[in-house]
């Protein structure tokens, strides 16, 4: 790239990084004014991008949610990290609604195979059982589907 990053518009930069994956608004806001725009320009264009359907934290927050799910994340780390990235309330339930509507965010079953991938068994001793506790929950998994996934994972082996 020959172009000074002054002379690109925050359009330009949005669309770049658009091209690449879905952002959230907040994520774009951040990395637009950090790359020296004007915050007022930077809602502006992102007002236009949204209107135009290439930026929508709702297209954002579904994509995020389901590659979490395929990477065996829970329904808790899938939510906080989505508030993390601006994502506002409404449209976070909307879409971990949809998702567990749809079958493909099930906290229990997505537990007892994240469970089942990395341990062979539930553990004999509280030491071995209490790691498998907490692997769990720091996958983002309730103590409700802790304590489901510890009693079914290995149901079908």
């Amino acid at each position: 790239m020959s172009r000074d990053e002054t002379d690109t518009s925050p359009r330009e930069d949005a669309i770049r990084l658009l091209a690449r994956r879905e952002y959230a608004r907040a994520e774009l806001v951040s990395r637009l004014t950090a790359k020296g725009h004007v915050a007022q320009a930077v809602t502006a264009c992102l007002d236009a991008l949204a209107e135009e359907g290439l930026q929508s934290d709702a297209r954002f927050a579904e994509s995020f949610a389901r590659s979490r799910v395929l990477r065996g994340q829970g329904p808790l780390k899938i939510r906080v990290e989505l508030e993390r990235r601006g994502i506002d309330r409404d449209c976070l339930r909307a879409t971990l609604e949809a998702l567990e509507e749809s079958g493909e965010l099930d906290g229990f079953a997505l537990a007892c195979t994240a469970l089942a991938k990395r341990f062979a068994g539930p553990g004999d001793t509280p030491r071995e059982r209490a790691r498998r506790e907490r692997f769990l929950a720091g996958r983002g998994f309730d103590a409700e589907q802790v304590r489901h996934a510890l009693a079914h994972a290995w149901d079908d082996t």
